[in-house]
């Protein structure tokens, strides 16, 4: 009986030493903005909580073309920096750990713009029940063509992604409540300098 009492006030010490561990790690930065190629880009991914030094990584997809990823000093950023030389969208994840083990991950999407953009501008249909427009882009005169842009609701529409040195030939639909488009419109030309 006597050992018992003894066993059951060991247990109690080892329950009052154990150590109290910090908050779990977590990343803050929920989104990053845009860039633009061939332009400076240096945006950083912040994190909070548990212990330091965190440990950043990323886990999947990738950054674009021309950016890499380093830790801050501190360790408490990761710093998203570089030159990127393509026009690209990218998706990827990234994880820090804590130096208690604990880890926290966040994915993001990370969109590289042309120095270009080619505005876009055109006359409402006149058929009714139109609840807006579809727009396409080729690079032969004629098509094929690959949808852009779906459902936009104005007449006018600003392309992103052209690339230097090249020409493009956009056409728009109109598209009803029921989903149904009309054919093309007029294709028109744009020769990006």
């Amino acid at each position: 009986m006597r050992v018992a009492r003894l066993f059951a006030a060991t247990l109690v010490l080892l329950a009052f030493t154990m150590p109290a561990f910090a908050s779990d790690v977590k990343i803050t930065t929920s989104s990053l903005p845009n860039g633009v190629v061939e332009k400076a880009y240096s945006e950083k991914i912040d994190a909070s909580g548990g212990c330091t030094p965190y440990t950043w990584s990323i886990k999947s997809g990738s950054l674009p073309t021309g950016l890499r990823a380093e830790e801050s000093s501190s360790t408490t950023s990761y710093v998203i920096s570089g030159t990127p030389t393509t026009v690209e969208s990218s998706t990827f994840t990234v994880e820090v750990v804590g130096c208690g083990g604990h880890a926290s991950t966040e994915s993001y999407s990370l969109k590289i713009e042309s120095n270009y953009h080619v505005a876009l501008s055109w006359d409402a249909s006149t058929s009714p029940d139109i609840t807006g427009y579809n727009v396409y882009r080729g690079t032969v005169s004629g098509g094929p063509y690959t949808e852009i842009a779906s459902h936009v609701v104005d007449t006018t529409y600003t392309d992103t992604t052209v690339a230097e040195d090249k020409t493009y030939y956009y056409v728009t639909t109109a598209v009803n409540s029921t989903n149904e488009q009309s054919g093309y419109s007029n294709q028109v030309k744009v020769e990006v300098p």
